[in-house]
């Protein structure tokens, strides 16, 4: 287990540091996972009207999957206690829905299938749309091959509106989406 406590555009003092050691590790000693790698960022947002300006980022990375956890408070120092708390959760979700999972997988008993919804749209109206827009951010993903349960646990364990993936069983680029009126839509590739 490693834990890694840096500043984003301000310094970390020693105290600083060592408490939010001392309570994101004992939030990941709870669940005893190994192996564990955990990336703590704290930073201030200098916006005068915000009232929670401190904020406490925790990625944490284990066997394939990564855990993301961003509260932010009044002080640092309940910023990292409110983060220690979901780091708790999040684990517990982990546990439960992968590892869990796996057990039962192990067992051979099968779950129903789930329908996927998928959500046509117009090429070039998006095309028209874009035109306007500008990339601010590129960040180079792996496509590793996942079943559509995985990949349903990955959107969940990283808290995002979406996650592209290649299917296990057909080898295609499909598309997971969390939908505004509650459940999953899926985009798959045609064959």
């Amino acid at each position: 287990m490693s834990i890694t406590v840096t500043g984003r555009r301000m310094p970390i003092t020693d105290a600083l540091r060592q408490y939010a050691e001392e309570k994101i590790g004992n939030s990941m000693k709870v669940m005893d996972i190994d192996p564990l790698v955990a990336e703590v960022v704290l930073y201030v947002e200098k916006n005068p009207a915000n009232p929670r300006p401190a904020v406490c980022e925790v990625t944490l990375r284990t066997k394939g999957h990564i855990i993301r956890v961003e509260e932010s408070e009044e002080d640092m120092y309940a910023a990292i206690d409110v983060a220690a708390a979901k780091v708790v959760r999040q684990l517990r979700k982990y546990k439960t829905k992968v590892i869990d999972r796996r057990m039962r997988a192990t067992e051979k008993t099968t779950e129903a299938a789930r329908e996927a919804a998928v959500e046509e749209t117009g090429f070039d109206q998006l095309m028209d749309e874009l035109a306007d827009d500008e990339v601010v951010r590129v960040k180079e993903i792996e496509f590793e091959p996942l079943t559509q349960d995985e990949a349903l646990v990955k959107i969940d364990l990283l808290g995002h509106d979406f996650f592209a993936y290649t299917d296990r069983d057909s080898g295609l680029t499909n598309v997971l989406y969390r939908r505004d009126d509650g459940g999953y839509g899926l985009l798959k590739q045609k064959e």
